[in-house]
């Protein structure tokens, strides 16, 4: 038995699929297949249940893959212990952010980072938060950027700023005009939104339940999906509709003058937390600091209305 078998095992559970498993952990899908049997009959028990069409963990092979997770995880403990001594800024950091926060915050973060410390590359990735704390448990990602609430056993949470959401809008939209935008106001209008699985999506529902109600209306006719804040941005100023953005997506600087406008909500405006989240056993508190501080500073230097 090897730490190498235990990863594929811990793949092809996630998965339920030979083929995207093996392409996760970078072999061939008969190497894979091969390495799982050979587990497999040295347990002496069937862990999967293959057919042509779906790979299903067997009841006895769910316990075997959560033991094998937290071996893994305590193989990558013993790794980073053995880097404890050496420089904690001198070595590549991976971190994670949400689709709504990696974009906007990453083009500052990096230059800032490369200054306070120079010698610790990030490695980058961006992911819904699912994913992204699958890949933290796992030792895949050191440290995940996040929207509280997140919660996570043997986590450490950090809050790192308040980011107030703001309607984005075409320039010669009749709200342009206002000063502040009332909540409700949003039902009279065509809103873009992201598309299920996305936490901002959540948000935006939480601070005006009322929009639900029309999005499980059969004849609904004021909402409509985007795939990504940038794609929202575009379709608002191409005068599909208005949407809600975090003020660090606004981007109207983007676009020529005159072509969108945003304005802030009547108060209690809407807004959400965003976070640092790392494994409370990471053995590099220095990294996490520079990178917390770097986050900090950027915040602080963008203007309000980003």
């Amino acid at each position: 038995m090897t730490l190498t078998e235990l990863r594929y095992i811990v793949t092809l559970a996630q998965e339920r699929h030979f083929g995207r498993a093996a392409e996760r952990c970078f072999v061939s899908q008969p190497t894979l297949s091969v390495a799982v049997k050979k587990l497999e009959e040295e347990l002496g028990v069937a862990l999967f249940e293959r057919s042509k069409s779906t790979v299903q963990v067997t009841p006895l092979g769910e316990k075997i893959v959560e033991q094998a997770q937290r071996v893994l995880e305590q193989s990558s403990v013993i790794k980073e212990l053995a880097n404890a001594g050496k420089d904690q800024l001198a070595s590549p950091l991976r971190i994670g952010a949400i689709y709504t926060i990696g974009p906007y915050l990453f083009p500052h973060l990096i230059p800032a980072l490369t200054r306070s410390a120079p010698q610790m590359p990030l490695y980058i990735e961006e992911g819904f938060t699912a994913n992204l704390r699958r890949k933290l448990r796992s030792g895949e990602l050191d440290a995940i950027i996040i929207a509280l609430p997140f919660t996570e056993t043997d986590v450490v949470t950090k809050p790192l700023y308040e980011e107030q959401f703001e309607v984005l809008m075409p320039a010669d939209h009749a709200w342009a005009r206002r000063e502040f935008i009332d909540k409700e106001d949003l039902l009279k209008e065509r809103l873009l939104l992201l598309g299920e699985g996305h936490c901002f999506r959540d948000q935006i529902l939480e601070a005006c339940p009322a929009i639900s109600q029309h999005l499980n209306s059969p004849s609904n006719t004021l909402t409509a999906e985007g795939g990504s804040l940038e794609t929202i941005r575009h379709m608002v100023a191409s005068k599909l509709g208005i949407t809600v953005l975090p003020q660090s997506a606004i981007g109207t600087g983007h676009y020529e003058s005159g072509l969108l406008a945003s304005r802030p909500f009547k108060p209690p405006a809407p807004s959400r937390t965003v976070a640092i989240a790392w494994r409370a056993s990471f053995p590099r508190p220095k990294a996490i600091d520079a990178v917390t501080d770097a986050i900090q500073r950027c915040h602080e230097a963008l203007p309000e209305t980003a």
